[in-house]
């Protein structure tokens, strides 16, 4: 295979949404104090009968009907996921089931943050490879489950959601929609982003994630806009994971994308965790805001301190 490309796109929220000023009435916070710190308004959170892999599936659904594939066409189902409850059956696993698939490949992936552009790298190299012909790529998260809505520092942070790419193998003469992929990690700082303990809790040093983001990242991201061979200012559109709008708008501007739409869903998602750019994605298509063809950089970066990016041509 000469390479892959993404065909279609598709996202889903839970329907509750939660305001600032819901926050405020939980904790000691207020709608001025997290829009100045972290840019956020509102997020959706699922309910306790909302599991990850139903969010994954209704997402999968869309990106699937608009490719015009049924799931019988998909023989690869990677779903990056950290919040998943059950080990087994794994998250990909319950997706092609209540998709009614046939017998494709099921794994999750859990790369926190980042967790979506390592799934999406994977799908590229699978495809490549000759093992799968077309993959459903999810990144959904339900950070309600894991999260101490005691504690206003993380509480503030999170959002549910889901959102999917249908992936598939070039046609003769195409050419590659998926850029290669920069990955990679901070092994020694993986303290600096967690989900531990029974129950688990998420937890971060804000100050460290903050100050390792916006001076570590954006030469990294040039250099994946460098192996795809596109500029910086080429791009139409960059979607970084949305942690927090503080980081995405320096971050953004330090790699030199001054021509390209710059993907701030953090605002009314929060951090989704691996949905975060999927979901950023599929709007930014949904609302026409990117064309086909139009070349956009994904760039993943969070949980462990991991960080995955590649340049894709919008499907």
């Amino acid at each position: 295979m000469t390479g892959s490309r993404v065909v279609a796109v598709g996202h889903y929220q839970p329907a509750k949404v939660l305001t600032n000023d819901d926050l405020a009435a939980i904790v000691d916070t207020s709608d001025e104090w997290i829009r100045s710190r972290v840019g956020i308004e509102t997020r959706h959170v699922a309910g306790p009968d909302e599991p990850v892999d139903e969010l994954a599936a209704h997402a999968g659904a869309k990106a699937l009907a608009s490719a015009g594939l049924t799931p019988a066409d998909i023989d690869l189902v990677l779903v990056a996921t950290s919040t998943a409850v059950d080990r087994s059956p794994n998250t990909a696993a319950r997706v092609a089931a209540r998709l009614g698939m046939g017998s494709p490949a099921v794994m999750d992936l859990n790369v926190v943050c980042a967790g979506f552009t390592h799934a999406l790298a994977t799908a590229d190299h699978t495809v490549r490879a000759g093992a799968a012909t077309r993959a459903l790529v999810i990144g959904a998260d339900k950070m309600a489950d894991i999260t101490d809505w005691t504690d206003r520092t993380t509480c503030v942070l999170v959002g549910d959601g889901a959102g999917a790419a249908v992936v598939e193998a070039v046609r003769p003469g195409q050419d590659a929609g998926i850029g290669p992929v920069l990955w990679g990690s901070v092994p020694d700082m993986g303290h600096a982003v967690r989900i531990e303990g029974t129950p688990p809790r998420f937890a971060q040093e804000g100050q460290a994630v903050y100050r390792w983001a916006t001076t570590q990242l954006p030469p990294i991201a040039r250099k994946v806009c460098e192996r795809a061979g596109v500029a910086p200012e080429e791009l139409a559109a960059v979607v970084l994971h949305q942690a927090n709008l503080r980081i995405i708008e320096p971050v953004a501007q330090r790699i030199g994308a001054v021509n390209a739409v710059v993907a701030r869903d953090v605002v009314e998602s929060g951090n989704t965790s691996a949905a975060s750019i999927p979901m950023a994605l599929s709007k930014l298509v949904e609302r026409g805001e990117i064309t086909s063809g139009d070349p956009v950089l994904l760039f993943g970066f969070g949980g462990n301190l991991s960080y995955a990016g590649q340049v894709i041509r919008c499907p």
